[in-house]
């Protein structure tokens, strides 16, 4: 989930990218799915309106999404984009990532360092792995449809950016 607002995902790769840090693990061309914020919550609200005994969706998972799966690389450049930053091109091959990731995340826990480690098993998989889903069953039973295209979401999230200066480009103190 993105969007204006975004205190979790959008400020460590914002702090990153500005430092120099930000890396994609192997070619960055792995399908993903992301959902704008105003579609999470369009979503929740359509699910609860058809909410009743015997419903549809009553007890279901459903996946939700922008409708729209982009390449991970091309996703990232254009979120960083909108803050003023240049595109991240450098990558670390998938192999490597692998073999460090065990061994950061260990010294990152003897060493006691502070924050978290900058490579982890968790974000080599969910960089390296293609992550998009079928929409049609929340479609089909609740009548979502995603109101919010990227293309607009990345102009509201340019513009909320610029309107909110400092404040978005990462934790307190960290810029």
């Amino acid at each position: 989930i993105w969007g204006p607002g975004d205190n979790h995902l959008l400020p460590r790769m914002i702090q990153r990218a500005r430092a120099g840090r930000l890396r994609f693990i192997g070619a960055g061309d792995k399908l993903i799915d992301v959902t704008y914020i105003d579609n999470a919550v369009d979503a929740h609200l359509r699910a609860w309106q058809a909410l009743r005994p015997g419903a549809a969706c009553a007890g279901r998972p459903y996946f939700i999404s922008d409708g729209q799966p982009i390449a991970l690389k091309a996703m990232v450049n254009q979120l960083l984009a909108c803050a003023g930053i240049a595109p991240v091109e450098r990558h670390v091959p998938l192999a490597l990532a692998k073999l460090l990731a065990p061994l950061v995340e260990t010294s990152w826990r003897w060493l006691r360092l502070p924050g978290e480690p900058m490579l982890t098993r968790f974000l080599v998989e969910q960089f390296s792995t293609a992550h998009w889903y079928d929409i049609s069953a929340a479609r089909r039973d609740f009548g979502y449809q995603p109101t919010v295209t990227l293309e607009e979401g990345l102009a509201r999230l340019r513009k909320a950016l610029q309107s909110t200066g400092p404040r978005a480009q990462g934790p307190a103190g960290e810029h």
